[in-house]
């Protein structure tokens, strides 16, 4: 048993289970989808994580191509949505995707990322859902001139809630701020998976256009203590056990390098525009998406520093 404390959040994982999935394939480091060895006839798909866990991933929007993942649990009493997708289109077929899965209705969606990519397309699903959002996301989308905003009956979770459907635990956790202001996580303890949508982005560059990137490296510190067997990202691909576990602290290691990046040229005195050409990335030059969240990273951490961020 393992047990990890975090504020008032008290979480423990027993009797392990981890099934055997369709996820054997070699293993590649990249959230580069060609790279990876498939191509675009091979999306949006669904992978069966254990019995009765799926994710599913579709191409994120823009010109460099990774995913969006979203998990689903399906019970025998309703299914729980970790995310949507982008446009009501997509999400649409997410829905559609659960549904060829099992015919039991979506019960819950829970919002882990309040922004667009994870959001946009929520009218999508099925009237009468319940869902869960951190109270920092609802105001956030409350306050969106554009896109899907929560319902006033949305249930709102700023540290921890647990629910039981169709005879399945399941932990909404708020580990901290991280990718935002109100990420949660969707802890399974009977299988020891634990899906962190944007706080976990697996071979994709710190994103941190809304980030709080000290913070995010407590939130990480959290969810590692809680020895999970599956990490499941919200960008990037879904991986094996082990792998997942190697993945969560290669990201890890990689937001570590850009803050310390960032911190170094800021200790200097290099001015915060000077700092975006002079940025050295190292290994994590090669990253998705690091040439367009460079110089993001180095202005939001520049901000932490300067005391800009609340």
């Amino acid at each position: 048993m393992s047990r990890v404390r975090a504020g008032r959040l008290a979480i423990s994982f027993c009797t392990p289970f981890l099934a055997a999935t369709s996820l054997a394939q070699p293993v590649v480091r990249t959230a580069d989808p060609i790279k990876h060895g498939l191509n675009d006839s091979d999306f949006p798909r669904t992978i069966k994580v254990t019995d009765n866990v799926y994710t599913y991933e579709d191409f994120h929007a823009g010109a460099e191509k990774f995913t969006t993942t979203n998990m689903f649990v399906v019970t025998e009493d309703g299914v729980l949505v970790a995310d949507g997708q982008g446009s009501a289109a997509e999400t649409q077929a997410l829905v559609d995707a659960i549904r060829t899965v099992t015919p039991k209705p979506i019960k819950y969606v829970v919002v882990c990322s309040d922004h667009g990519d994870h959001t946009a397309g929520n009218a999508s699903f099925p009237a009468g859902v319940t869902y869960i959002i951190h109270p920092t996301s609802k105001a956030i989308l409350e306050r969106s001139p554009n896109g899907w905003k929560p319902p006033a009956s949305a249930m709102l979770v700023s540290q921890q809630h647990s629910i039981k459907l169709g005879g399945e635990n399941i932990d909404i956790l708020f580990l901290g701020r991280a990718h935002t202001g109100g990420d949660l996580s969707v802890s399974l303890p009977r299988q020891k998976i634990l899906f962190l949508s944007e706080t976990f982005l697996n071979r994709v560059f710190p994103a941190m256009r809304s980030a709080h990137p000290s913070e995010w490296l407590k939130a990480l510190d959290r969810a590692e203590a809680m020895n999970a067997d599956i990490y499941i990202a919200g960008h990037g691909f879904t991986e094996q056990g082990p792998v997942s576990n190697e993945e969560i602290r290669a990201y890890h290691r990689a937001l570590e390098a850009v803050i310390a990046e960032a911190t170094r040229l800021h200790r200097t005195g290099v001015p915060v525009e000077d700092a975006v050409r002079q940025a050295n990335w190292r290994e994590y030059a090669s990253w998705t998406l690091a040439s367009s969240q460079g110089p993001i990273a180095i202005r939001r951490i520049y901000a932490e520093l300067n005391g800009q961020i609340k």
